[in-house]
């Protein structure tokens, strides 16, 4: 009863619209000041999680693919990836999903990854004919690679959160990032085969494709350097996440596309998502530290253990829990929210918590391009100037492979954990 009355106040609390991060951690600090609990232990809490070296990864992410977004790379990397694949059949499609996917690799954000492919690919798909809800779906879609390629600032948090190796993490989402990429390429193909009057593009010279790999070439070096150095062991996440905004700062003012006004917009657009990301950080803290005294996250634990024997059937719960959560919260609330109390029941149910940390990324993208607060959604509605409605109807397709991707790495966990247990 104490479990449902407390779940039941803070979906009451969201439900009104509270903030998550101030639903959080107001009634954290209630349940410790009726536990009683000197509340001196809520500051003491916040300072521990702040004061965290592997935190320093987000902002330094999110400074950085801001500062690629206000550069423009992404029409250079559009223009690179179409110069080889555009004259295929759906060609731009395929270009859309593979500029996400290797963006992905700088970013670290699925919001910076829909905004700066989108900003290039809905002008330049529709001008060719592609079915406009088809486009916006696909972007909303791409850019959710974003949290799986990495690096990734869920896993990232992820990884805190549980104390799980992050660098581990990365590794696992190479594969199952890949799988996705591919099948959305795949659908694009045959979609566009069948269901849009396109323009083909015609074969790109090979001077033209030297030019536009050499305008890109930039980009494509830094996230190399930053894949690199995290999986040679020569920096840390948050280390290299210092380094790629370094390099994005002199990628872009070399290139003259950056000023100081527009570093101005990218580091103020930054601070705000930091600030509302390490709020909510801290509001989870606060309640996880409150909900662990009640006992809540080890109740739940013993009672899925309890009544659900099987990890096939747990990972079903979890899931079928999550996909309705992500009706109602976004993705990094989901995040801190869900995971402490789940996390604690894996190991009853022999389940390796780095694939589920894979998994439930898989599940937070597929939350992502769901209405009503699906994150990307409203991205692409902004920046193709579209109906909600419109972009859904073309995200749907997307949102289904990402689920029958999520019931494959059930049955196939090789597809994220062979990468980081075999290298």
């Amino acid at each position: 009863m104490t479990a449902f009355f407390i779940l039941a106040a803070l979906l009451l609390l969201l439900v009104l619209r509270v903030p998550v991060a101030f639903a959080l951690g107001s009634l954290g600090v209630f349940l410790l000041w009726y536990f009683p609990l000197p509340l001196n232990a809520v500051p003491q809490r916040l300072y521990g999680t702040m004061d965290s070296f592997e935190l320093l990864a987000v902002p330094m992410f999110l400074l950085m693919s801001n500062v690629l977004l206000k550069g423009g790379v992404g029409k250079d990397l559009f223009a690179a990836v179409q110069s080889w694949v555009g004259h295929w059949p759906g060609g731009l499609g395929v270009a859309t999903i593979l500029s996400c996917g290797l963006f992905s690799a700088v970013s670290g954000s699925s919001v910076a990854t829909a905004a700066t492919i989108a900003t290039v690919a809905i002008p330049e798909m529709t001008a060719r004919g592609y079915d406009r809800p088809f486009v916006l779906g696909m972007l909303a879609a791409g850019g959710t690679l974003g949290i799986l390629i990495p690096p990734s600032i869920p896993l990232i948090l992820y990884g805190i959160v549980t104390e799980t190796s992050i660098p581990k993490l990365f590794m696992a989402g190479i594969g199952p990032g890949l799988f996705l990429a591919s099948i959305f390429i795949i659908y694009g193909m045959i979609y566009s085969r069948f269901n849009s009057n396109y323009q083909r593009i015609e074969k790109a010279s090979w001077a033209e494709r030297r030019r536009a790999t050499f305008m890109a070439l930039p980009t494509l070096l830094l996230a190399a350097c930053i894949i690199g150095s995290i999986y040679m062991g020569i920096a840390t996440p948050s280390e290299s996440a210092g380094i790629g905004f370094v390099l994005a700062l002199v990628i872009t003012f070399a290139m003259g596309r950056m000023n100081w006004e527009k570093m101005k917009e990218a580091t103020y657009k930054s601070m705000k998502t930091t600030s509302m990301v390490f709020l909510i950080i801290a509001g989870a803290k606060v309640f996880s530290y409150a909900i662990t005294l009640y006992r809540l996250p080890q109740d739940i634990s013993t009672l899925l253990t309890t009544n659900i024997s099987e990890p096939g059937l747990f990972i079903l719960a979890v899931g079928l829990v999550l996909l309705i959560v992500g009706f109602f919260l976004e993705s990094l609330s989901m995040l801190l929210i869900m995971v402490p109390v789940l996390f604690p029941a894996l190991g009853g149910m022999f389940i390796d918590p780095i694939w589920f940390g894979i998994f439930f990324v898989v599940l937070i993208e597929t939350a992502l391009i769901t209405p009503p607060v699906g994150m990307n959604l409203f991205i692409i509605q902004a920046v193709g100037k579209a109906k909600l409605s419109e972009v859904a109807r073309g995200a749907w397709p997307f949102a289904l492979m990402m689920l029958a991707t999520a019931v494959l790495l059930y049955f196939w966990q090789g597809l994220a954990l062979y990468i980081p247990y075999n290298t």
